[in-house]
């Protein structure tokens, strides 16, 4: 039986709905609590399809790769079959971490977006295929769902198929986003076709079938990931990327592998912690703020006061003082064994004073401002009534990945390679230097910040991740602060404001209302540079308590939605 047809007869009544009904935008609904199993990511119609496969018997790890399959048609900013990501799962008692980040191509190389001079060319590594690394998503998902489980594999595609097919409501945040980015999508005629007809986007509240990702999808469910690794959309991909200057060939897509890694795994606050390590710095930017803050007092100071405040930020600036030296485990100069070993820790922690803020300057000799890491993520929090929980985060890097749309394949691909050092050692055109840790390398992964995080704690869990770029590690490792030390509710933990440091710049960046006045002047008197700012990581998470009730959150900055199997009414 053809999957379209499997797909008529499963799921077109159950999810039905979801042709009809608009997504909600932006802001997050209010706090869910109920029963049965819990969903959160950054839409509706894709929360939505996740509950509905655990509502059919699914597990958590069918329900996280079928929410992921519906983001990559009606998120495309972040949401994708052309990107990677990383995922943290423990399912019964096997706990285990996917690394399906994509890779350079095997023409890449080390100066490849340098011009003559050894300056690096503006928007080389950002705009365009030649932006692209081998895409990770269709392996990584597949093999998170071949591993770990319970449906059919087509029963897991149909959803995203359904939407595909049958059209999904465009909202006011894709119309934003389409908008935001249109100057650059129409520079290639194959995304223009599909995204803006007639030299618009769709209108706000039609509906957009997408019939080329559709097919894909058919080819995906029926075929697994060689239906996108080889044969004709692999040389799609390959003529799309050619025909742009890309180096992207049909040889690296069946060449890609995901990697099975151990959890980086740690102690905060009375609870167990799993997150992502190498090539994530995420994991380890975390284990070392829990380690500084839990060993510093953090549980006795006051709550929302400078000492608070000023302890996160000198962890911070540890933390991402270490990030430098980080990069896919085959060439990092430090691993987190090394980062996390109680010396280095120690030794870390003997530079902190509480009375004063410490120079970013001084804290390595290294350079004077680090790029920033581009944001266009997303994250999917499932936790099932089995007890099972899955972190899954996948991304694009920025919005809309390298603006280029393969026509025949119907999805976007990526511009990671922009992660990578583009001239390690030497400032590039924005006298920005990266470590050699983070060079291009060709089948090398590129350095991430995506923090794919679970906890645990007797019966109570909690699973979260967010989009962000670098602000990712900084806002779970507040979100948790929150929760397991101060007891707030899931949404309110994740509601409520943030601060941000991340060693260079050398600068404390405050959400509004993250500090009274007085907090602010008191860490102004201790030497921190504050400033206000309004662009946090956006956060997705669901908890189960001690009563086996489950809540799902998701961030008010948006876009977000959260959802329970059977909600408390």
């Amino acid at each position: 039986m053809r999957i379209r047809q499997y797909l008529a007869l499963t799921v077109y009544l159950a999810l039905g709905a979801l042709l009809v009904a608009p997504t909600i935008d932006g802001a997050s609904s209010p706090a869910v609590r109920g029963h049965g199993g819990a969903v959160a990511s950054a839409e509706r119609a894709a929360t939505e399809v996740g509950l509905e496969i655990l509502r059919a018997g699914g597990n958590a790890v069918d329900a996280a790769v079928a929410t992921a399959l519906a983001l990559a048609v009606v998120h495309p900013e972040a949401g994708n079959l052309g990107g990677g990501g990383f995922a943290v799962v423990r399912m019964g008692d096997e706990l285990a971490s996917l690394d399906f980040r994509e890779v350079a191509p095997a023409e890449a190389s080390r100066d490849m977006y340098l011009d003559a001079e050894g300056r690096a060319v503006d928007d080389a590594s950002r705009i365009g295929p030649l932006a692209a690394g081998v895409p990770g998503s269709p392996v990584g998902l597949f093999e998170l769902h071949q591993r770990f489980g319970g449906l059919s594999w087509p029963r897991v595609v149909a959803p995203a198929l359904l939407l595909a097919t049958e059209g999904f409501t465009v909202t006011s945040r894709l119309h934003r986003s389409l908008v935001s980015e249109r100057e650059l999508l129409a520079s290639f005629p194959e995304t223009a076709r599909v995204w803006l007809p007639d030299g618009r986007p769709p209108a706000i509240g039609s509906r957009m079938r997408l019939p080329a990702l559709a097919a894909t999808l058919e080819a995906y469910a029926e075929a697994g990931p060689r239906a996108l690794t080889s044969g004709p959309i692999a040389r799609a991909i390959e003529r799309a990327s050619d025909a742009h200057g890309g180096l992207l060939r049909a040889s690296d897509l069946e060449s890609y592998r995901a990697v099975w890694r151990r959890p980086l795994t740690f102690d905060a606050f009375g609870w167990k912690m799993a997150s992502m390590d190498l090539p994530s710095s995420g994991g380890i930017i975390l284990a070392q703020t829990f380690g500084l803050l839990e060993s510093l007092g953090w549980r006795e100071m006051p709550r929302f006061g400078a000492d608070r405040a000023h302890l996160l930020a000198e962890a911070w600036r540890r933390s991402f003082a270490d990030r430098f030296l980080m990069g896919d485990p085959m060439s990092s100069e430090a691993d987190s064994q090394s980062l996390l070993d109680p010396e280095w820790l120690a030794y870390r922690r003997s530079t902190l004073q509480m009375d004063r803020a410490s120079l970013s300057a001084d804290i390595a000799r290294w350079p004077e401002s680090l790029p920033t890491e581009s944001s266009d993520t997303t994250h999917i929090a499932v936790a099932d009534s089995s007890g099972n929980l899955v972190a899954l985060t996948t991304t694009l890097n920025d919005i809309f990945g390298c603006r280029l749309l393969v026509p025949e394949a119907g999805f976007f691909l990526n511009n990671e390679m922009d992660d990578f050092a583009a001239a390690p050692g030497r400032p590039n055109l924005y006298g920005l230097v990266q470590g050699e840790a983070n060079a291009v390398r060709p089948g090398h992964r590129m350095l991430s910040s995506m923090s794919p995080t679970l906890g645990w704690r007797g019966s109570e869990a909690v699973v979260l991740g967010g989009r962000g770029g670098g602000r990712i590690p900084t806002a779970v490792a507040q979100v948790l602060l929150h929760l397991l030390v101060d007891g707030d509710p899931l949404q309110t933990a994740v509601d409520r404001p943030r601060l941000h440091h991340q060693w260079l710049p050398d600068i404390l960046r405050a959400e509004a209302d993250a500090l009274s006045p007085e907090t602010a002047q008191e860490l102004s008197n201790r030497g921190h540079a504050v400033e206000v700012w309004t662009r946090d990581a956006k956060v997705n998470a669901v908890r189960r308590l001690e009563d086996g009730t489950f809540e799902a959150a998701a961030d008010p900055r948006g876009p977000g939605s959260a959802g329970v199997v059977n909600p408390i009414q």
